[in-house]
């Protein structure tokens, strides 16, 4: 939940997906990193803090109602949820769109604030994070069609128990 609001809290291994529970009295299980999995979670770690430093939408308005907003939150029977973030300057922007199913949704529309392309930041079904490479091939584009009380959509392809990130570029 790197774009939810609020700081984020990693425990000792949980960066590499080690299987043991965090212990004050050993090291880290490195020798996990020679399985892609583990080593996949590892990259994923590296590009969410990266991405979370690079865009100031998802930390510098934590404390702020304006710094995030719901899109879908009501889509039980599709798992999918999907919100934005904000900067304070209106500068930054990012919507994060998850699925919470083990089923690709294709062509699933979701209201964006503007029209125009909307580059993909993050995709956690990405084949470098060891998934299954189901995505938006970069970027899709948002045209004038109101959705979840947002003047503008897009039809996105969000991977099976999957999390995308975009931004309007």
């Amino acid at each position: 939940m790197w774009a939810h609001p609020g700081k984020q809290l990693l425990f000792m291994g949980g960066e590499l997906a080690q299987e043991g529970e965090w212990d004050h009295d050993r090291s880290i299980d490195w020798h996990v990193l020679a399985d892609g999995d583990h080593a996949g979670v590892q990259q994923l770690v590296r590009d969410l803090n990266r991405l979370y430093a690079d865009h100031p939408a998802l930390w510098s308005a934590d404390e702020s109602p304006a710094g995030f907003e719901w899109l879908i939150g009501d889509d039980a029977d599709q798992n999918v949820a999907a919100f934005l973030r904000r900067d304070p300057g209106g500068h930054d922007l990012v919507m994060c769109v998850a699925n919470l199913s083990p089923v690709p949704r294709h062509r699933y529309r979701v209201g964006v604030p503007q029209v125009g392309v909307w580059c993909e930041l993050l995709n956690t079904d990405a084949g470098h994070y060891a998934g299954s490479g189901v995505g938006n091939l970069g970027g899709v584009n948002a045209v004038d069609s109101p959705a979840h009380g947002q003047p503008a959509s897009l039809e996105l392809t969000i991977p099976p128990l999957g999390v995308v990130w975009l931004t309007p570029g």
